[in-house]
């Protein structure tokens, strides 16, 4: 920890990797269950906060985003 009693980015980065997955997960499950437009939402507000932070999680949110939107666009097509 700095002297502000912040972690320094890398372990903030390894902190969060379980709360990450958990998230990934709750994710897709909300997806599955319909919900893919809040799905996505959700997954891209995740890439922003990740996005100058941690590059692996913003990749992990990135990639989840990308195959849901192709999802979401496949459920509006009439």
């Amino acid at each position: 920890m700095n002297e502000h009693g912040n972690r320094p980015p890398q372990a903030a980065a390894a902190g969060t990797a379980g709360i990450d997955d958990l998230l990934l997960a709750s994710l897709e499950a909300l997806a599955a269950a319909g919900e893919v437009e809040q799905a996505c939402r959700l997954a891209g507000r995740a890439c922003a906060l990740h996005r100058t932070r941690d590059a692996a999680a913003w990749n992990r949110f990135n990639v989840l985003l990308h195959r849901l939107s192709r999802q979401a666009e496949y459920h509006r097509q009439p």
